[in-house]
């Protein structure tokens, strides 16, 4: 299981690492934006109900992940997500579901490779 540290609290919220993975990658980009926005997630077996945390770039944060390996996103659920975390709610996930939610979109890598060029013809001098 992933944590995340988030500001003085010293009990970390507690995402699979996958999922935090996710988790990071967003919040990265939104905070570089200097973006804040809230981060809302439900079926926590030991918190029922939910939690939300408001996610600003002042905040102090530290993502701390038990693999060492970077885990290999989904590029459609990440846009997904990213899109959510866009809107008024916020990003809000269920831990319950979000395996589901993930593998029912394309398994499209979310690393961006870029296209090959084709090869340019030689002159001949």
């Amino acid at each position: 299981m992933a944590r995340l540290y988030y500001g003085t609290d010293l009990s970390p919220v507690t995402f699979p690492d996958r999922l935090m993975a996710y988790v990071k990658v967003i919040t990265s980009t939104k905070l570089r934006r200097n973006e804040s926005f809230t981060l809302t997630w439900t079926g926590d077996p030991e918190n029922p109900g939910r939690s939300a945390i408001w996610l600003h770039p002042s905040i102090p944060m530290r993502f701390v992940f038990d693999s060492a390996e970077t885990e290999q996103l989904v590029g459609d659920y990440l846009r997904a997500l990213a899109d959510q975390a866009n809107a008024s709610a916020g990003l809000v996930i269920d831990l319950r579901t979000w395996q589901d939610d993930e593998s029912s979109l394309s398994r499209t890598p979310a690393q961006h490779v870029a296209p090959r060029r084709p090869a340019r013809p030689v002159r001949a001098a």
